[in-house]
C-alpha cells in the first residue's frame, strides 16, 4: 500500500482563485461541485475526483508556462498518465466548494511522480499518488522530460 504524505496546514485553505505558494511549492486550484459531478445522492461520482485532479495538473502546468498543446508542437512530447493510487477519506458533496493542491513528490528523467491533495478547507477529501510519464507523440515510447521543462519543474520540487 502506498503512502500519501500529507500537505502543509497553511496550504489547506480554500483559495478563490489558482495561487503558487512558492515557499511552500505547492499549487492550489479551486474548483465548485457542480450537479454533473454527483450521483442521485448528491455525493461526488468516485471518477470525478481523478478529472479534478487532472484538471488541478494542467492549470499548474499552464502556471509553469506549458500547455500539453505547446508540448507537442513545441517538444514533440505529451505527460500520460501511467499509475493512480487513491485514497478517498470524506465525500465531497453537491455545491461544495474545494481546492485540488498540486506538489511534485519526485523528479525522473521520464517521469513525474505527484502528491495531490483535494479539500474542503480543513478538511481532507482525496489523497492521491499520480505518476506521469512522458512520451514522444511520434511513438508514444518513453522520451526525457525537455530541458526546458524539466527546469521549470526542478524549480518547483
Amino acid at each position: 500500500m502506498t503512502t500519501l504524505r500529507r500537505i502543509p496546514k497553511a496550504a489547506r485553505q480554500v483559495a478563490a482563485k489558482p495561487l503558487l505558494q512558492p515557499d511552500l511549492f505547492l499549487f492550489s486550484f479551486p474548483l465548485r461541485v457542480y450537479y454533473e459531478n454527483t450521483d442521485a445522492g448528491g455525493v461526488v461520482y468516485h471518477a470525478e475526483y481523478l478529472k479534478f485532479l487532472e484538471r488541478a495538473r494542467t492549470e499548474w502546468l499552464r502556471h509553469l508556462g506549458f500547455t500539453h498543446q505547446l508540448l507537442e508542437k513545441k517538444f514533440g512530447v505529451a505527460l500520460i498518465l501511467s499509475q493512480v493510487a487513491v485514497d478517498f477519506v470524506k465525500p465531497a458533496k453537491l455545491d461544495d466548494a474545494i481546492a485540488v493542491g498540486v506538489e511534485i513528490e519526485s523528479l525522473g528523467r521520464v517521469r513525474v511522480i505527484f502528491h495531490q491533495e483535494i479539500r474542503r478547507e480543513e478538511e481532507v477529501l482525496v489523497r492521491a499518488r499520480i505518476t506521469v510519464a512522458c512520451v514522444s507523440c511520434g511513438t508514444m515510447k518513453p522520451s526525457e522530460i525537455p530541458q526546458e521543462v524539466r527546469k521549470k519543474l526542478e524549480a518547483a520540487t
